[in-house]
């Protein structure tokens, strides 16, 4: 998968205005954590079947970047979790999971 980094606090803004030309995925990933390594594994192999033209995803290093964490919560309403996987399109959250719960199928079926 070709991830963006979401490393600054203009990113969200962006982030938000791109959700409306097309749905943006925020995967929060913990790299201390062995089940956020697990769910970003499942994600990248279920990306291998071509289809991830049809969002945009943006990748969010927790440990380095918790306050951007928080910043997304307060922003889109989401409640944060580690790992979490977060859609938005025209400028909301319209779909969130955590942990196991994340997949790409269920990405897919959400677009």
């Amino acid at each position: 998968m070709n991830w963006k980094e979401l490393n600054s606090e203009k990113q969200i803004d962006e982030i938000k205005k791109d959700s409306f030309n097309k749905p943006v995925i925020i995967f929060k990933h913990s790299t201390r954590c062995a089940i956020s390594s697990l769910a970003l594994d499942r994600l990248e192999n279920g990306s291998k079947n071509g289809t991830e033209e049809e969002f945009t995803p943006y990748f969010l290093d927790l440990i380095r970047y918790r306050h951007l964490s928080d910043q997304v919560a307060e922003e889109f309403d989401v409640y944060h979790e580690s790992p979490q996987l977060i859609m938005l399109k025209d400028g909301k959250a319209v779909y969130h999971n955590s942990h196991l719960g994340i997949s790409y199928d269920d990405v897919l079926s959400r677009l």
